[in-house]
């Protein structure tokens, strides 16, 4: 196996034995690591901690370099190559015969797009491009970047909106690499681009403003206390959280000018967080807090019906994403295992069922990513203590082998591209 693989998510069918066997460690150790009494069931979705086994892979009658490269993800340009393997391994020609040990290397996820990671080399803050096809990356140096910040692709990707750690919007122009600060917005900051990739909306928490980038004017919406501010496919509505009458956290839409202000919510109980439209904008989900808790509910905009995904083990689900198809829902899960949080990268339907946990963080909880064709999902990883992350992994949805895809930096936020 790849290493890096320190959890592993039960599935259906697997026995203890299984597990062992297929990470050539001894069951005993297995048992031991995991402290699992008599008589040693385990169950589909229990995460189990791997111990360090066998850092190679036996070769076995029939194998040949691409069939390993292929069931191992050994990819380059989304195509198995075998002789990444073969320069991992001195010495080792294409005539493989059973019982000899492989040294396996990550190779590079397939799939289009482009992901910006931000992050910190110890000295400067960067946003880095990086093409998951090809590993190549293009370094934008920034300034005042940490865990507050985030980054928003235009819909074109010509753009990138920045918010720092003070709540200032910059705009960077990869077409000209001009970057332009716009304004200074409350933490934690949130803003949307216009389908049209022209204009930026977001709250000031005085004014709901609509800032366009081509031109360099503004005009705002007399909406106090807004958040969350977001477009509507149709570029003509917005949808946002904001309080009602009676200071209570609820989600409207209006028309871009502010006028035909609707209420999509009648909540008493709490507040709406992480807000977020479905890319088809037939949907919304959001996260709601309690007593140290966080869950996902999706509402249908025409039938008003609220979905809930099913809580997870802590019931502390944070960063929900929609796919760019508006059928799935990623999110990160946390869960507490022999002294530790970790989180689990999960998804869903719309509903809140049919939920997969495809991988594990060692974080307490991470942003994850969806790319363009809704068939990849990036995360962080590598958490220590109260250091931010310092790994950038990815995983397939059709074969959910985690790939180590970026570390050594302090990473701080990341998206793919549109």
């Amino acid at each position: 196996m790849p290493p890096g693989v320190t959890t592993y998510v039960v599935q259906s069918g697997d026995s203890l034995f299984t597990i062992a066997t297929k990470y050539r460690i001894p069951l005993r150790t297995l048992i031991i690591s995991n402290a699992i009494d008599e008589p040693y069931i385990i169950s589909p979705g229990m995460v189990l901690n791997v111990p360090v086994g066998v850092p190679y892979y036996t070769v076995k009658q029939g194998d040949t370099l691409y069939n390993i490269a292929k069931k191992y993800n050994v990819n380059l340009n989304g195509r198995p190559q075998p002789d990444l393997i073969l320069k991992a391994n001195p010495g080792l020609t294409p005539n493989i015969i059973p019982g000899m040990n492989l040294q396996i290397p990550y190779g590079l996820p397939s799939g289009a797009g482009q992901i910006a990671i931000l992050l910190n080399d110890g000295f400067n803050d960067f946003i880095v491009l990086y093409e998951p096809g090809s590993g190549d990356e293009v370094y934008l140096t920034m300034n005042n970047a940490g865990r507050s910040s985030r980054i928003f692709w235009s819909p074109n990707n010509n753009r990138i909106a920045f918010i720092d750690e003070a709540g200032i919007i910059s705009i960077v122009d990869l077409t000209t690499d001009r970057i332009s600060k716009i304004n200074q917005i409350p933490l934690p900051a949130f803003i949307d681009w216009s389908p049209d990739s022209s204009s930026l909306v977001y709250s000031t928490g005085k004014v709901i403003r609509i800032y366009n980038v081509i031109n360099y004017t503004h005009w705002d919406i007399n909406r106090r206390e807004a958040s969350y501010v977001q477009w509507f496919p149709n570029q003509k509505e917005l949808l946002y959280e904001a309080k009602d009458s009676n200071k209570l956290s609820q989600i409207y839409k209006s028309n871009i000018d502010g006028s035909g202000e609707t209420l999509l919510t009648n909540r008493v109980n709490g507040p709406f967080n992480e807000v977020r439209l479905s890319p088809d904008g037939k949907y919304v989900l959001y996260t709601s807090s309690g007593a140290s808790i966080s869950e996902i509910y999706v509402l249908e905009l025409l039938s008003n019906v609220v979905y809930k995904t099913a809580s997870g083990p802590e019931a502390k689900n944070f960063y929900p994403t929609w796919s760019p198809d508006s059928t799935k829902i990623a999110y990160s899960s946390t869960f507490f295992k022999n002294g530790k949080y970790y989180s689990l990268i999960q998804i869903s339907n719309i509903y809140g069922t049919n939920i997969k946990t495809l991988a594990v963080s060692s974080c307490y909880a991470t942003p994850v990513t969806w790319s363009p064709n809704s068939q990849r999902i990036a995360y962080l990883s590598g958490c220590r203590e109260d250091h931010p992350p310092v790994e950038v992994w990815s995983i397939d949805m059709a074969k959910p082998v985690p790939t180590n895809i970026f570390s050594g930096f302090l990473f701080y936020d990341l998206t793919y591209n549109n």
